[in-house]
């Protein structure tokens, strides 16, 4: 039996961490609906009257209550937790502290059943949280050190297999590779690296001089952009070939971490910086059409080059503005091979692993079989796209240019040649001629099943010919949009302007 000298006594040794607690009344004299709940507070309760005080069992810094009925913990007051649950024969609420003292003075049976029953009360006691982070806290300095050491150890074996790996391959192409160059080679070539040209994802490209005189441009490959297989792309292939329009590799160092790439100078760097406006109406042209249809033949000749004119056949992947260099008379050259792929010349169809090149350049058949298989054409597929920025004068799909604008190029040009129409009436017959000729030539080459595309021999053949020979394919989209509705849109800027000065 427990009387209230008992109870006070036993309350005091429930631990305040998470337990459960279980009960069973054998009063027969209380419904177990009935019950009543002691529950000690850090702080006094003054606003709620489901909270009847118990003096006896308080003290300065704790206040005992009895409340009536088992609450989930969650519903007590913060600072709030269960002693022990009792039975009632009176509800709580509107009784004195009399009446809870009384009911505690009469003798009940009460005894705690075993934790592992099921609970009529959860009690989680308010330094649970606490202790649990602090166990977080001390696993995660436990772990951490252990974590970094194989993360650390991981990366350090990861680059010794990758510069293994680069070692190995120029070793064994010492005879047909170019200069190989020390790291103390590129500081002093560089001028300890003074000139930036140019800042990429793959790194940043610095002005240097061989000895002689000879301009270089330097690209330092950056730790995180410098895989193996794209430093031996490029070195690979680069290191083999010579035409005039490609870049020419003159020389690389491999030197642990430290990579980089030594190319013959483009004083005139790169082709996107000439043929977008960047939707400035104001603006005049770089190139004349005439200037623009004789860059677009050149890098089709270097791209049937890479296809036909080497040892294997070699697909670039990546034709676009940005890897096409100018040298001192607007020759353009095509650069950048770390994408590049070689196979055997007769092999008509490739395979690879992922999708290679750059959204908006890159031919639908790298990323889904659906429209065709990987093939030469899909270096074709991104000259086409890139011969329409030339002719257009702005990026495909650009979001920065005004709103009448904003309609897919290829797809407006291509309405305004089925329509017959001139979108320059005031200019020059013979201009206008070449305009419409090069949209009909990338218009081929865009064509969305590869199956349909001229190989690029084929589409040097018709850069070269009259615009009377050449014919408008079917639509080169799924659905041509309409332009009923939209206001007729003018091309950002003048085509046939004068070339910069440094063409006069």
């Amino acid at each position: 039996m427990l009387c209230l000298q008992d109870l006070q006594k036993e309350v005091v040794l429930f631990q305040q961490d998470l337990y459960l607690f279980s009960s069973v009344l054998k009063e027969t004299n209380y419904l177990l609906s009935n019950l009543g709940s002691l529950v000690k507070c850090r702080e006094l309760i003054s606003n709620n009257s489901m909270y009847l005080p118990v003096g006896c069992m308080s003290t300065n810094d704790s206040f005992v209550y009895l409340v009536d009925g088992a609450y989930q913990v969650r519903y007590l007051e913060p600072s709030c937790f269960y002693l022990a649950l009792l039975p009632l024969g009176f509800e709580v609420s509107g009784n004195t502290t009399g009446d809870a003292f009384k009911l505690l003075q009469e003798e009940f049976t009460l005894y705690f059943g075993d934790r592992s029953t099921l609970p009529w009360i959860e009690i989680i006691g308010s330094g649970v949280m606490e202790t649990l982070i602090a166990k977080m806290i001390t696993v995660r300095f436990i772990l951490l050190p252990p974590t970094i050491l194989v993360f650390l150890a991981y990366l350090l074996f990861r680059s010794k297999s990758s510069t293994d790996e680069v070692e190995k391959f120029l070793q064994n192409q010492q005879s047909l590779m170019p200069t190989r160059y020390a790291y103390t080679d590129i500081i002093r070539i560089t001028g300890n690296f003074r000139q930036k040209l140019g800042q990429g994802g793959f790194g940043s490209v610095f002005k240097g001089v061989l000895p002689g005189g000879i301009l270089v441009a330097v690209k330092m490959l950056s730790n995180s952009s410098c895989n193996g297989d794209e430093f031996i792309n490029e070195v690979a292939t680069l290191g083999t070939i010579h035409h005039f329009n490609v870049v020419r590799l003159v020389g690389f160092c491999a030197e642990g971490s430290k990579r980089a790439l030594i190319y013959e100078y483009m004083l005139n760097g790169s082709l996107d910086k000439y043929i977008f406006t960047n939707g400035n109406k104001s603006c005049s042209r770089t190139f004349t059409l005439a200037k623009l249809n004789e860059i677009a033949m050149g890098i089709a000749r270097g791209i049937e080059y890479l296809h036909r004119g080497c040892d294997k056949q070699i697909l670039h992947f990546d034709i676009k503005p940005n890897n096409i260099l100018l040298d001192v008379n607007f020759n353009p050259k095509i650069s950048d091979f770390g994408l590049a792929k070689l196979y055997p010349r007769e092999r008509s169809l490739v395979t690879i692993s992922a999708a290679r090149g750059t959204i908006g350049y890159m031919a639908p058949e790298l990323v889904s079989r659906s429209f065709g298989s990987i093939s030469h054409k899909s270096d074709v597929y991104s000259f086409g796209m890139l011969l329409m920025e030339m002719v257009g004068g702005r990026r495909n799909a650009d979001p920065h240019i005004d709103r009448l604008s904003r309609v897919y190029y290829p797809s407006w040009i291509y309405d305004k040649l089925v329509e017959q129409q001139h979108y320059h009436s005031d200019e020059n017959l013979d201009i206008a001629e070449v305009e419409k000729k090069l949209s009909l030539v990338a218009l081929w080459c865009i064509q969305i099943n590869s199956s349909h595309r001229p190989d690029i021999s084929r589409v040097i053949e018709m850069l070269e010919s009259d615009l009377d020979s050449l014919r408008i394919p079917t639509s080169p989209f799924f659905a041509s949009d309409s332009l009923a509705d939209v206001a007729e849109i003018e091309l950002d800027c003048s085509y046939h302007s004068d070339l910069v000065s440094e063409l006069e």
